[in-house]
């Protein structure tokens, strides 16, 4: 399913639009220092500042350090983002996450436990960018060919897209519900952290002086992460006691950012409605008077016309 929605979402991208963000990565740019500085760094800090159980604040740094998930592809289609750099940052942040995890695991978790006991799944990630970036690719060779089968293609895949990511929240809440007896900080930290993640990525594109639909898209990729690999890390990391404590997190993450995205979708939509009214109000108040001959359907006589009328007059 994800593999189909994500080919559709291809078929918005355009070959050479795709191709400018890779050789001019301004944007990816931005987008790489909110996804593996900023994202880290807000884990870090608002896990000394909650003071929350070690194995805890160790999974929040996790998800802090995972790469952009797929559903941020979806939510900037909805959001009239910039579809190719939003493609091109999940791809670029997905690869560069073989690495960069790694390395702000080691630098952020010492505080509480060894790195070198978290294990990142390689495969997972190897997975995950072969199933963004194939299906991608065969959605931008349609755009390329077939622009037409292309456009129908974009509306099936963003409704189903939309349905997906609510139903994968939806399971995972039923299926472990049994783990949601945690302490209310987590629950605040939980709801806090993508919220402050969509902040700050739309502030710091901004400040970065990237156009509106370059902002939103960097808000929604800094904010929507890939809970599922969070999720794999740490049931292949910690103990079956530890994962009481933790692996609840990731749900409530997930929960709270498609909410938060949900309501910037709706706010977006709203504003746009506005202005649309607001135009149309504008363009009344500001037309010219009619001329009470025009209302009645007379013809309008220009100043050459009157001026020959007048000098017949005259002659009469």
């Amino acid at each position: 399913m994800l593999a189909l929605v994500m080919f559709s979402m291809g078929c918005t991208v355009q070959i050479k639009k795709f191709w400018g963000h890779i050789k001019r990565p301004w944007g990816i740019a931005v987008g790489f220092l909110c996804q593996f500085g900023i994202m880290p760094l807000t884990a870090f800090i608002l896990s000394m500042a909650f003071n929350i159980h070690p194995v805890q604040a160790v999974v929040v740094l996790i998800m802090g350090c995972c790469p952009g998930g797929t559903g941020s592809n979806i939510l900037a289609y909805w959001v009239d983002g910039d579809m190719d750099l939003s493609i091109s940052m999940t791809t670029c942040s997905t690869l560069l996450a073989l690495g960069m995890m790694p390395l702000c695991l080691f630098l952020y978790t010492k505080t509480w436990v060894d790195s070198s006991s978290i294990i990142i799944p390689y495969d997972s990630i190897g997975i995950a960018l072969v199933t963004l970036v194939v299906p991608v690719g065969f959605g931008m060779f349609v755009n390329y060919k077939w622009p037409r089968h292309a456009k129908k293609i974009l509306k099936i895949g963003s409704i189903t897209g939309g349905v997906l990511i609510v139903l994968i929240a939806v399971i995972g809440g039923v299926l472990y519900r049994g783990s949601w007896d945690i302490e209310p900080k987590l629950w605040i930290l939980g709801t806090i952290f993508p919220a402050a993640g969509y902040c700050f990525g739309f502030v710091l594109a901004f400040i970065s002086n990237q156009s509106w639909s370059r902002c939103r898209t960097v808000s929604l990729e800094t904010g929507m992460q890939n809970t599922q690999l969070c999720t794999t890390i740490i049931q292949l990391s910690f103990t079956p006691e530890q994962l009481s404590l933790m692996f609840t997190f990731p749900l409530i993450y997930s929960i709270f950012q498609i909410l938060f995205a949900a309501l910037l979708l709706i706010g977006y939509r709203l504003s746009l409605r506005f202005s649309k009214n607001k135009t149309v109000l504008n363009d009344e108040e500001t037309k010219p008077d009619s001329l009470h001959g025009e209302t009645n359907g007379v013809f309008k006589l220009d100043d050459q016309q009157c001026e020959v009328a007048t000098q017949d007059i005259v002659k009469m």
